[in-house]
């Protein structure tokens, strides 16, 4: 494949750093770079995926089904000359725990309020 053809992709994880960035096929699909990142996850995280559906890939404000590939979820501003997609990459584990199991904090919640009017 020419290498003008390849895409460059990185992935902002929650906390503000970064995955990647990593040269792709338009051709490739969602999961396949699900499956990238949950390979390339950094170990010191406290939050991890453990498999790649765990992950859920942002895109210009859309979540990205895994079937689609990478060549149709390109939007406009990914066809900058030598521009990197960024898309965002966040961890929502598989419900595994019934709601029976997970603990219920019992603290009261307070209301505050952070508004300011200029």
């Amino acid at each position: 494949m020419p290498e003008e053809d390849l895409v460059e992709v990185k992935f902002r994880l929650f906390d503000g750093s970064d995955v990647g960035p990593f040269r792709c096929s338009p051709a490739s699909t969602v999961s396949m770079l699900k499956e990238r990142i949950v390979a390339e996850w950094p170990k010191d995280k406290k939050i991890a995926p453990k498999a790649a559906n765990d992950v859920k890939l942002i895109s210009a404000g859309k979540i990205l089904e895994n079937n689609k590939t990478v060549g149709q979820c390109k939007t406009p501003f990914g066809e900058l000359p030598s521009g990197v997609i960024t898309m965002h990459a966040v961890v929502q584990p598989s419900v595994g725990k019934s709601k029976s199991e997970k603990k219920i904090d019992e603290t009261p919640k307070k209301n505050v309020c952070a508004c300011a009017i200029l």
